[in-house]
């Protein structure tokens, strides 16, 4: 506990905190439920196509809503962003129950409204990871980060426990209504802490300690090249352009995982139990991250690449449900310290004027991946199954991690910091 210790202390988390777990919860409850109810719903015969596509709905508008809303949303802080993206969940999840309830949803409405729910969510998650670099010194986000990744994978350990047990009392729409009150809770819990998120001292002194003509030069630039700013600060800093396009290729290979996983099992229990298994070792990792403050992270990230794509190959070799179990944990095991360790790099070598734009942006591009792969996959469930599935997927993401290694070895990446008066087009 004491690497976290700081940060929960730290007022705006504190206020946050509850919400979060809430919402965490509330997420862990619907990775089972969005692809089990779009199994209810789609006719039979392309039952895998569209759990793939509903899947990819619930994640893919993000990358629209990051380009279409970027003049509107520049500017403003992480606590807003993250509050406008939880009160659009709520608004169109809580939409689907009512529908489904009433006899009127299809598997068409279905997918739209998961569609509009998310389109805000690029922009949500650059708020939370901006908030942690606006209220916390650099040291200490690393626990920050790695407390958000507990908290995304502990739900993944007891929400779909309670998915199951909803689905199994009620229906797959009851957790979706679940989860839009979640989403409710969060918005609120945003809401109220806009006012305290404010940058440090540190960052304000700054910012103002840079020349006029600095300061002076967002204001010149087109509203086009603003609009690019983010995505142009990646492509020229290479070191974050390596760990996006790392990610990019990871999420997109992992994509077909969560179409196979509800096929690969037999009921809506054993899923969540295969999601839990996983949840259970990501909970360990992530802890386990947030104890190593001088966590290297450019070994970290591409070692848990490397680790996971190994850990899925097991899974086609039709082992007994508990060596399935027990993959999936070490599976998830290996997987916690990337999302800690890559968002760590981003915040380290983004200037915190640039942040948002910056961290934006790569959600806009991430929030691509994983729906793309989602969809490749759909219709590779439906050809080959889903042990294949998994195995495929292991050995591209393996292949993946050693590409990576490659890369580190024999080119390796510039030390420079990041040039401020290059990204000042990201100011807001």
């Amino acid at each position: 506990m004491p690497p976290y210790w700081p940060v929960v202390r730290n007022r705006v988390f504190a206020r946050l905190l509850p919400g979060l777990a809430v919402s965490a919860l509330g997420d862990g409850m619907s990775a089972v439920a969005i692809g089990w109810l779009a199994l209810q719903v789609a006719p039979h015969h392309q039952r895998g196509l569209w759990v793939g596509l509903a899947i990819a709905a619930y994640t893919l508008p993000g990358a629209l809503g990051a380009v279409l809303l970027a003049r509107p949303l520049r500017g403003r802080s992480g606590a807003h962003l993250a509050a406008l993206d939880a009160a659009l969940r709520t608004v169109f999840l809580g939409a689907i129950p009512l529908l489904a309830w009433s006899g009127a949803l299809t598997i068409g409405r279905y997918t739209a409204l998961l569609a509009c729910s998310a389109l805000l969510s690029a922009w949500g998650s650059a708020g939370r990871y901006t908030l942690v670099a606006q209220v916390l010194p650099s040291e200490l986000h690393v626990p920050a980060n790695a407390l958000l990744t507990v908290l995304t994978e502990a739900s993944t350990v007891a929400g779909p426990m309670l998915a199951g047990l909803l689905i199994a009392w009620f229906d797959a729409a009851a957790v979706l209504a679940a989860d839009a009150v979640t989403f409710a809770v969060l918005a609120v819990s945003f809401a109220l802490v806009r006012n305290h998120a404010a940058l440090p001292e540190r960052e304000r002194r700054n910012h103002a300690a840079l020349p006029e003509r600095e300061r002076r030069t967002h204001a010149a630039l087109p509203e086009r090249e603003r609009r690019s700013a983010g995505l142009a600060a990646i492509r020229r800093d290479r070191r974050l352009f390596a760990l996006m396009a790392l990610s990019f290729w990871f999420f997109l290979l992992f994509g077909p995982v969560p179409v196979a996983v509800p096929l690969f099992a037999n009921s809506a229990q054993e899923v969540a139990l295969l999601y839990t298994a996983f949840g259970v070792g990501a909970v360990i990792g992530a802890v386990a991250t947030g104890h190593l403050p001088h966590l290297p992270l450019w070994p970290a990230s591409i070692g848990s690449v490397l680790a996971f794509g190994l850990l899925l190959l097991p899974l086609g070799l039709s082992l007994p449900r508990w060596a399935d179990l027990l993959t999936l944990a070490l599976a998830g095991l290996a997987w916690a310290p990337y999302p800690t360790a890559s968002m760590s790099i981003f915040q380290r070598l983004t200037p915190a004027a640039c942040l948002p734009s910056v961290l934006a942006a790569r959600g806009a591009v991430l929030v691509v991946s994983t729906p793309l792969g989602t969809l490749l996959g759909a219709p590779l469930v439906q050809a080959t199954g889903p042990a294949a599935t998994l195995v495929t997927c292991g050995v591209a993401i393996a292949v993946l991690g050693l590409v990576a290694v490659g890369v580190r070895l024999f080119r390796p990446l510039p030390r420079a910091r990041f040039d401020e008066r290059k990204a000042s087009g990201c100011t807001p």
